[in-house]
């Protein structure tokens, strides 16, 4: 798994996950997440698209977040939908499509904050 973040706009990060989201990667993901919090940072768009696969823990990262950033006013995370039909079945399955804000895009998740 490969994590980039980029600022875009005043106060929303860009997390890029490429490759695999499980328990074995998960760790870096939450690390990043823990460092952008501790920054104060709380608006946030994870970019799925280029993910492979994703699993329970990797599920539970993005939940994690989903609450962190809630607790502050402002607080808010949009979920870019995976390329990967796989992956984003696992969304649905769950409901995360209903809880989180999805977008087909980065630029088209910008357009939430």
């Amino acid at each position: 798994m490969m994590i980039s973040v980029e600022k875009h706009t005043p106060n929303v990060q860009v997390i890029t996950i490429t490759g695999r989201l499980d328990a074995f990667t998960v760790g870096d993901l939450r690390a990043q997440q823990d460092k952008l919090l501790e920054a104060g940072e709380r608006q946030f768009i994870i970019d799925l698209s280029a993910v492979e696969f994703m699993d329970s823990a990797g599920m539970a990262a993005l939940v994690a977040l989903y609450k962190r950033s809630r607790h502050s006013d402002g607080g808010a995370v949009v979920l870019v939908k995976p390329q990967n039909p796989a992956a984003y079945r696992i969304l649905t399955l769950t409901r995360f499509d209903q809880v989180f804000t999805m977008a087909e895009s980065v630029d088209e998740a910008l357009n939430f904050f």
